[in-house]
């Protein structure tokens, strides 16, 4: 795989897969329950959900599709139902300090494997039924991407719960 402009190494992803995790269990480990199973809205996930989203999505789409491409030639992925998968979990009423585990465990297995590819690897590949065909390379900056979003996610949820006790400091924001 030719190296474009902004792309980023086996070694430089595993560093920040690593930096947002450790952001991720820093905010978790601070928040209380009140804040961690709070709906921003109706049908909106509360941070426990955002977290058990990341943990399916590393399971199945990252990992779980490198681990695929690099036991298989040009496997078929299988999609899946995010909503009905996260509805099944049922990460809000599952006990925080467990679930944020589970993506540590999780995150640490991950940064292996990332650590362990090989420049050669990045340009194996498969096929995707919706989004066509994706190279590990490409796999690998998509979950930078996603990690970085829902990380956003769970900060923008601690922001619209303080907001309504911010009183007139309300006005030195720009919400």
């Amino acid at each position: 795989m030719a190296q474009g402009f902004g792309a980023l190494m086996p070694r430089e992803v595993a560093a920040l897969l690593h930096s947002a995790g450790v952001a991720i269990r820093a905010e978790l480990t601070g928040l209380p329950e009140s804040v961690v199973r709070w709906h921003p809205r109706s049908g909106e996930w509360c941070i426990l959900e955002a977290l058990g989203h990341l943990i399916e999505a590393e399971r199945r789409g990252f990992a779980g599709r490198i681990r695929q491409i690099l036991d298989q030639e040009e496997p078929r992925f299988q999609a899946w139902d995010q909503v009905e998968v996260g509805r099944a979990r049922r990460d809000c009423s599952r006990d925080a300090a467990a679930l944020l585990d589970e993506f540590t465990r999780l995150r640490d297995e991950s940064i292996a494997l990332v650590e362990g590819l090989r420049e050669t690897d990045l340009s194996r590949g498969g096929e995707h039924p919706t989004v066509g065909h994706l190279r590990v390379g490409d796999l690998l900056h998509e979950w930078l991407h996603h990690d970085r979003n829902h990380l956003k996610q769970m900060m923008a949820n601690v922001q619209a719960f303080v907001w309504p006790s911010m009183g007139n400091a309300q006005r030195f924001s720009d919400e």
